[in-house]
């Protein structure tokens, strides 16, 4: 009876203190479990991926660009001008796109639904070619920026026939490599990402606003 007892106390403790256990369950697990959110390990499993064609770097940089910065700009109606609070997230912009010189970027340029079709999609590349502009000086090279594109009013954040400031933007994305370098990050991940501790941005530039004739459309 003394010895059935006994064993039934070891089990019961055994029981409690195992894996499943309420009072000490961490003990059966890995060192650091409890702070560990998921991301240890994460820029080992990106370099693995990529080497092996498994993931596409230029998604996973779009990704992050438009995790860190802004991409996008707003303007006032019928107008391509670039206000203060746009040049200040075109230099958040042109900081991290510095730190990428083997990456490219299109600029989207959009409108409200005010005005004629033609005259929105000529308005919205004026907006991309002023956001073009300003990149450019903040020392982006052109060549970088692969395409200017206007969507004008078909691609609407808010769809409202009225003046929408919303829908007055550009969207600035990553687009691919430049051709003397398209697969740098193929196993060479870790070499960028020590770059941008390492350099420093160039000194911001003061520019001049773009401005524009006006007319009919938003």
């Amino acid at each position: 009876m003394k010895r059935y007892m006994s064993t039934a106390l070891v089990a019961a403790t055994l029981s409690a203190c195992g894996p499943s256990g309420p009072t000490s369950s961490s003990f059966f697990t890995e060192a650091g479990s409890e702070i560990d959110q998921g991301d240890f390990g994460n820029a080992t499993m990106n370099n693995a991926l990529v080497q092996t064609r498994q993931q596409d770097y230029t998604i996973n940089l779009a990704r992050r660009f438009n995790t860190e910065v802004d991409a996008m700009v707003n303007f006032e109606f019928d107008s391509a001008i670039l206000d203060s609070l746009a040049q200040a997230t075109l230099r958040q912009q042109a900081d991290w796109i510095r730190q990428f010189p083997e990456v490219r970027f299109k600029v989207f340029g959009h409108t409200d639904l005010v005005g004629s079709a033609e005259y929105n999609r000529n308005l919205g590349l004026r907006r991309a070619q002023a956001v073009v502009g300003y990149l450019s000086t903040q020392g982006i090279s052109r060549d970088r920026l692969e395409a200017v594109v206007s969507f004008g009013a078909t691609q609407p954040l808010i769809p409202t026939p009225e003046p929408e400031r919303r829908n007055r933007r550009t969207v600035t994305e990553v687009s691919g490599f430049v051709e003397t370098s398209p697969l740098l990050l193929n196993g060479k991940y870790a070499d960028v990402i020590f770059r941008e501790y390492v350099s420093s941005a160039e000194p911001n530039t003061t520019v001049q606003d773009t401005t524009i004739t006006t007319g009919s459309g938003g």
